[in-house]
């Protein structure tokens, strides 16, 4: 029999367990039919699953009716229209938002425009949830103590009263409520008959405390509220609303608020069910620490009488490690043991990147968990392709951009060439990392294709290319668009890309599996709704897409074990498992930071009667305090996370201070075991990610390969790398590495160094004879504009540099037309070779430019787009200019022939401007130190030398031998192995065969 009351069952029972048997023995006296007629309102989804399972274990009876409390507010009622579609409210709150912001452009600083759409729905919502309408807000006095943001929020919240009137189309909280009002008025002319029991909730929410209030007042109605604190004391309840604001981040508000509603005290709650809880002297433990601020000065008094700490926390474990990475590691050994021994176990947090790193974890021995939050569709492979193409809608399409695309394991899935597709993707990253262009387009990859225009898969190539080409266009987009317009353009670069080459959409695997059925419906429904979402443009679409995505979720169609769960916080109360895990408990994690209301402040909430930020806090310590009960529990947190060292959590953290200072309790010994548990299974956790066997760091590396494999020439720019870092030399020439160029190129200095040698090629060899300097300064900027504009894509990178250039045009075109006078350009950019003697080797050369002077002499010019090496660098280690001398005198430059050398020349073509000038010998006084000098042919005879050492098997080419700078970066550092070596370390060398 089903009596009138308020009914609870205590912290750490398995409460859809307790309940199932608490009903069974009420209804047992009653016929078999009886238990049918009784209406069983549930808090959730998975805990009528829960229900129903348990009722299933007690063989075959009638099932009581099994109702959802958030299905209420779908009951048809007479002249109450269906609820207005969420996503077409936040639409329509979007484009009054924007409204505000056009007025108020800082309104919406960290939101965004559809955030903040989310955040005024939200608070709607509550409002009807709560009853409280806007003529509650107007009446709030805030002229003299409020700040004008908060007066020009509550002004536009004005202007959404329209939303509350009694003909609007009710959303889905504000059904809920008229709905729940409804079932009152007819339960006052005429209550149900039927026993109707409300088991699961807190109440939390208006609606559903209001239908719980009409639910405790029927003459067979009953409530079962989860996590009652039985052992809470009277003056530890009163203290919950004595101060000026209520305490509503205590685990057991939700239940005082409830009870003063009723007229009740704590002490008219009832046991559901007399099987007692895992843990009574736990509990009492806990619910002392959890004691509302104002009166833990009590904990000394009333910890004298709580029993000996040891035994009572024989079964908790605290693990505290040094980052998320060892306290997932440590969380994934607990549930590989708990799921070898066929112990049921539920890992509980908040944090989804901590379960993430959990399930990775998993992964090494093949354990998938239940996840019963699933995971989100934005991290599922169409949601990343469709946030990739929203934030890609009318962009210049990136080298990484494409590849991106390319690379996505959606594409192409509809055509036969899936595998011939990635094949593709690989030679085309190859070609435009070392061709570019920067941002690829359709004659890019048809050039790409027509290079193999003598291999049997050119026309594959071909119409692969021309695949791809089409969606180019296709990317484009108008600044703004109609919202079903951008859906519609959306979807169809879903669809392009998916189908692939000569397939079709329906084939391809966009929209199958978990991931694309709910963001099928997803899109589906936007489309639907579009038409009341106004114009919107690419940012503000892409904020939107990620919204949606954001906020769907969808479930793992795998094979997960049956013994291992993962739960979020809210879910506490529907586990029944053995061993319980409470993971991340940190402060911004467990509890969660209460989200900034940026349209009421909360004193504004007070006088509004609507809900303080701290009541999401309140049922966050409530989910704690339920599943810390639990037969076994183990508490995780780590000390510090990627940013800084991290707060425990604040109920960890009044636990340990409350057992630290109970000595006569045993506290600090009961602590110190449980950090001993925790220690253990961190120094399991550090072992998985421990080498086996000892581990030698790398010696210097100095290879020495065979002679006939050793290099036959070498550039003159390439001379200062064998020097300063033979390695490299060995990795390029020998092993034929290449770096790699970035998959997003870059304004860097080598493109720049290039293009301002392109500017100076063309200025000599079309400058007229006898050009004033002013001129010849106008003719350098126009052709610094048709290069930068033909060889950098970055239309501010142009401007930029042409304002350097256009700095020292004028001295430029000076200084040009004094070298006229002296000389007439001979060599521009020609390579060349010469080989060396008795040496099977060859220097080469591409030298910027070699005058001839009118005596008959030659110069040599050099362009430096920073600034040149001096002399010192040009006798020890930048050789160039001096063997390109060399070499002219022997004749290697064809055109010329043999010819003296008068000097050598810099040319800055930054800066000021400036030219440095060197003869063919270079002098060079170090500080306190003798003058050094080295002509032309000295520095030649001292490479034929070094190449000869060389060309000797016994010589190695060592790794950063003589860099410039400690910091200096090589290609090939991570080839070498550099950082496990010293560069004060003596070379290893090693013979090569």
């Amino acid at each position: 029999m089903i009596e009138r009351g308020i009914y609870a069952l205590p912290c750490g029972v398995d409460f859809p367990r307790e309940l199932v048997a608490g009903l069974i023995a009420r209804m047992q006296d009653q016929p078999p039919e009886a238990m049918a007629r009784v209406r069983l309102y549930l808090n959730s989804g998975r805990m009528l699953r829960r229900v129903r399972e348990e009722f299933d274990l007690h063989g075959a009876r009638f099932l009581p009716q099994l109702k959802l409390v958030t299905d209420l507010g779908r009951a048809p009622v007479r002249g109450l229209p269906p609820a207005e579609p969420a996503l077409r409210r936040r639409l329509e709150l979007a484009q009054l938002v924007a409204g505000l912001v056009d007025r108020l452009p800082g309104f919406e600083a960290g939101h965004g425009i559809f955030g903040l759409a989310d955040s005024l729905a939200t608070l709607m919502a509550e409002m009807q949830s709560e009853g409280v309408t806007p003529d509650d807000l107007e009446a709030l006095e805030i002229a003299d103590t409020h700040a004008q943001h908060w007066r020009l929020s509550l002004d536009f919240i004005r202007i959404v009263a329209r939303y509350f009137e009694a003909d609007a189309t009710p959303d889905a909280e504000a059904r809920q409520r008229r709905v729940v009002e409804q079932i009152i008025a007819d339960w006052a002319e005429a209550g149900p008959t039927d026993p109707i029991i409300v088991a699961g909730s807190t109440g939390s929410r208006g609606a559903t405390g209001l239908f719980m209030q009409a639910v405790a007042r029927l003459p067979q109605g009953a409530l079962v509220l989860p996590g009652f604190d039985f052992s809470m004391p009277a003056h530890a309840w009163n203290s919950l609303k004595s101060g000026t604001f209520p305490i509503e981040d205590h685990p057991q508000y939700r239940y005082r608020a409830m009870l003063d509603a009723l007229e009740a005290t704590p002490a008219d709650v009832a046991r559901w069910h007399h099987r007692p809880e895992p843990s009574p002297e736990r509990n009492a433990l806990i619910s002392l620490a959890l004691r509302p601020a104002p009166v833990t000065d009590q904990w000394m008094q009333e910890g004298a009488h709580l029993p000996d700490l040891v035994a009572a926390c024989e079964d908790l474990t605290l693990i505290e490690a040094r980052d998320p990475r060892a306290e997932a590691n440590a969380i994934a050994l607990i549930l590989r043991e708990a799921a070898e021994n066929g112990t049921s176990t539920a890992l509980i947090t908040p944090d989804r990147m901590l379960t993430r790193r959990v399930a990775v974890a998993l992964d090494r021995w093949g354990i998938i968990p239940d996840d019963s939050a699933g995971q989100p569709l934005q991290q599922t492979a169409p949601g990343r392709l469709l946030r990739h193409l929203a934030a890609m809608r009318g962009e210049a399409l990136t080298l990484d951009g494409l590849l991106i695309l390319l690379k996505h394991p959606l594409t192409a899935t509809g055509s036969t060439m899936r595998g011939t597709h990635l094949r593709y993707t690989r030679e085309l990253e190859l070609d435009l990392r070392k061709r570019g262009p920067a941002f690829p387009d359709h004659a890019a990859l048809v050039a790409w294709a027509k290079r193999y225009d003598d291999k049997p898969d050119y026309l594959d190539k071909l119409t692969w290319a021309n695949w791809l080409g089409a969606f180019f266009p296709l990317l484009e987009a108008p600044y703004e668009m109609p919202l079903g317009e951008c859906v519609t353009h959306h979807l169809a670069l879903a669809a392009h890309l998916a189908t692939g080459p000569d397939g079709t959409v329906e084939a391809s695997e966009l929209w199958l599996q978990d991931g694309g059925r709910e963001a099928f419906r997803v899109f589906s429904e936007l489309a639907r709704e579009a038409v009341h979402g106004g114009a919107y443009t690419r940012a503000s679409y892409a904020d939107l897409v990620n919204h949606l995505l954001q906020g769907s979720m969808t479930r793992a169609g795998l094979a997960a074990h049956r013994d291992i769960t993962i739960f979020g916080a809210l879910e506490a109360r529907v586990q029944g498992a053995e061993l319980v895990i409470l993971a991340g408990l940190n402060e911004g994690s467990w509890p969660e930071a209460p989200d900034p209301d940026p349209w009421l402040s909360r004193q504004m909430r007070l006088q509004a009667g609507l809900l303080l930020p701290e009541r999401q806090t309140g049922l966050s310590a409530h989910d704690f305090q339920q599943a810390v009960g639990a037969p076994r529990v183990v508490l995780t947190r780590a000390r510090r996370d990627a940013e800084a060292e991290t707060v425990p959590s604040r109920w960890v953290n009044r636990m340990v201070n409350l057992m630290s200072g109970l000595p006569d309790k045993r506290g600090p010994e009961a602590l110190a075991q449980m950090r001993e548990r925790g220690a253990k299974w961190l120094g399991l956790a550090s072992s998985l990610d421990r080498p086996q066997g000892e581990t030698k760091p790398a010696r210097r590396p100095s290879p020495r390969p065979p002679v006939e494999a050793r290099p036959k020439d070498l550039s003159v720019t390439q001379v200062k790398t064998l020097i300063r870092d033979p390695y490299a030399i060995y990795a390029r020439k020998v092993l034929k590495l290449y770096p790699l160029n970035p998959l997003r190129p870059e304004p860097d200095p080598l493109l720049r160094g290039n293009v301002l040698h392109e500017i100076v090629e063309r200025f000599v060899r079309q400058r007229p004879e006898g050009e004033d300097p002013a001129l010849g300064a106008a003719r350098l900027i126009a052709i610094a504009e048709d290069v930068l504009r033909e060889e950098v894509p970055w239309p501010s990178v142009q401007r930029l540099w042409l304002a350097r250039i256009t700095k020292i045009a004028r001295r430029f075109a000076v200084d040009e037309a004094a070298r006229a006078k002296l000389g007439t350009p001979a060599i521009i950019e020609e390579k060349t070779g010469l080989p060396l003697p008795n040496l099977d080797f060859k220097l080469t050369a591409k030298p910027d430019r070699i005058d001839i002077l009118e005596n008959g002499l030659s110069r040599i010019y050099d362009y430096k787009s920073g600034s040149p090496p001096s002399a010192g660098e040009m006798i020890h280690f930048d050789k160039q200019m001096l063997l390109e001398a060399a070499m002219v005198t022997r004749g290697a430059f064809k055109q010329i022939g043999p010819r003296e050398v008068e000097g050598m020349t810099y040319i800055r073509l930054g800066g000021e401007g400036e030219t440095a000038h060197h003869s063919t010998t270079v002098e060079f006084k170090p500080r306190g130190g003798e003058t050094q000098t080295e002509t032309a042919e000295e520095a030649w005879a001292k490479f034929c030398k070094l190449v000869a050492t060389y060309m000797k098997p016994a010589q190695g080419f060592t790794a950063r031998r003589a860099m410039h700078g400690a910091q200096d970066r090589s290609d090939y550092d991570q080839l070498s192995r550099y950082g496990e070596w010293e560069l004060s370390e003596t070379p290893d060398g090693e013979d090569l065969t």
